[in-house]
């Protein structure tokens, strides 16, 4: 039994024509009363009587409507219950890139270790386009800089400051507190992301007069790194892209806080926190937590 069929049968009864209930249905009216037609053969009953363009519900018809109706609702029902479940069971993450590949690709592994259940669907993008998906509810939760917007709620979930590195082996030794002019010898492979304001970058170069001395420039974290362990270059990266490198002493910071103190907080940001369980959400702020901590 077809339950279009079924749902033809229905909208017929309502609007008591064939012609209006196809029109609703977007269907033809041959095709409805086809639907009509192949349902009364499986019941083998007549369900409805001709009266030119006119029908009238038969008494059979009559008897077979509250049961007609409840197979309706009943498929919606579990039609609506397995899309919740699905929904439930994939977690939509938005955020920029630099999360993506390094907090991420160290937090997903253990998120699913302690919900085995769950999928997840990364979506990267800047903080106004992934903000607009979380007000229409394309995804869960977002982990970018802080908004503020009603409605939506931000948690600070890791500290990703802006740090000048370099390969341990470059030339340059560094013994008193850098001053701009001496880093403007310095060849720089400059990284452009979005998710920072690098103006600050250029005006601490300003300020004294000077200009960087910016052989390259990327939009590829990779290629910075590629250039730095080359022993002639330093960048100013994000930390958590350069964590395991400084951690293993492959890199080493140039200490420029006095020049530039320049921290993009990441933020645990959603509108329902309902949407999710609540061990979860906990699970996400322990994992940062952990991933922070580690040296």
């Amino acid at each position: 039994m077809n339950i279009d069929h079924i749902e033809a049968f229905l909208y017929v009864v309502h609007y008591k024509s064939i012609h209006k209930a196809a029109n609703v249905l977007f269907l033809s009216q041959p095709t409805v009363t086809a639907r009509i037609k192949s349902l009364e053969r499986e019941l083998n009953v007549e369900l409805f009587y001709r009266d030119g363009r006119s029908v009238i519900l038969s008494d059979k018809g009559k008897d077979f409507v509250p049961f007609a109706t409840q197979i309706v609702q009943t498929f919606q029902q579990g039609k609506k219950q397995l899309e919740e479940t699905q929904e439930s069971d994939e977690v939509c993450i938005g955020t920029n890139g630099v999360t993506a590949q390094y907090f991420l690709a160290y937090a997903l592994p253990k998120w699913k270790k302690d919900f085995p259940h769950l999928r997840f669907q990364i979506i990267t993008g800047s903080t106004t386009v992934i903000l607009e998906k979380l007000e229409s509810h394309q995804i869960h939760l977002g982990l970018i800089q802080y908004v503020h917007r009603e409605g939506i709620c931000n948690e600070l979930l890791l500290s990703n400051a802006v740090k000048l590195v370099m390969h341990r082996e470059h030339s340059y030794i560094q013994q008193n507190l850098m001053k701009a002019k001496e880093l403007a010898k310095q060849k720089i492979v400059f990284f452009e992301c979005g998710a920072f304001d690098w103006n600050y970058v250029h005006k601490m170069f300003e300020v004294e007069g000077v200009s960087a001395n910016i052989e390259v420039r990327t939009d590829h974290l990779e290629v910075a790194k590629e250039f730095i362990r080359t022993k002639e270059y330093m960048s100013f990266l994000p930390h958590l892209c350069v964590k395991k490198e400084l951690e293993s002493g492959e890199f080493v910071e140039v200490d420029v806080k006095h020049l530039l103190d320049m921290n993009q907080h990441i933020f645990l940001t959603y509108k329902n926190k309902e949407a999710l369980a609540p061990a979860f959400w906990n699970t996400i702020l322990e994992t940062a937590m952990k991933y922070e901590s580690i040296q």
